[in-house]
Formats: C-alpha cells, structure tokens, sequence
C-alpha cells in the first residue's frame, strides 16, 4: 500500500501544523455513518461499533485524494439500508462528508464521491 500522506492545515511563526490521511478518513466515515439508511461503511463498521473497535477502524471504504495544496477529493463506499431513495442518501453523504472535513481540518473538499456497495436487506 502507498505511503500516507500528511496534509499541512496551519502554517505560522509558532511551526507547521499536520493532519494524516488516516484523520481525515475517520472523520469522513464519521460523517458518513451519520447519515440515516447508511447501513455501514465498505469496512463493516457503523457508528455504534466505533467505541468497542477504535476509530481507526472507520478509514476502511475511505480514500483520500490530493492534487493540489489544501483541497482534497474524498472517495466513500457504503452500504445502505433497503427502502431509501439512492440518489437522495447519496447527497446527504456528501454534505455530511464535506462539512464534517472542511469544519474539522480547514482544508477545502472539492468532490465527495460515493459508491453504493450494497444493499442491506431485512433485519441486520
């Protein structure tokens, strides 16, 4: 796998301030996960198991991409619950992502791309 890249969010006098890639994805599938009929990211982990199994573990079905200082593109994969409007849970996916990274990092997030993985049927 690629090296993680590290995204420069504050430069002063006082020194650099980084954020990791993996901070960023965490805070992307928190968004994510927040959006109702979002049944879990590609990794299999909803919101709820986030406190027994870490944090960390919400970077899975997260890729973060850069080409330019300070704006990131942001690629998800989820699973969603049967019965939701597709086009509608995508959207707010989107929003969540993108508000939850800019607000938390500072770094501008020029695209949120989603995929729809599967679709959870019945009860899980």
């Amino acid at each position: 796998m690629a090296d993680k890249k590290d995204f420069v969010i504050k430069e002063s006098e006082s020194g650099i301030v980084n954020i990791g890639e993996e901070v960023i994805a965490i805070i992307a599938g928190l968004g994510a996960t927040e959006v109702d009929g979002v049944v879990s990211l590609v990794g299999n982990l909803t919101n709820e198991l986030v406190s027994k199994a870490g944090a960390s573990k919400l970077s899975k079905g997260i890729r973060v991409l850069s080409n330019e200082s300070n704006k990131i593109a942001v690629k998800v994969a989820v699973n969603i619950a049967y019965g939701y409007e597709i086009p509608v849970i995508c959207q707010q996916i989107q929003e969540k992502v993108k508000t939850a990274v800019e607000n938390m990092t500072g770094l501008k997030v020029v695209s949120v791309d989603v995929k729809i993985a599967t679709v959870a049927v019945g009860n899980e």
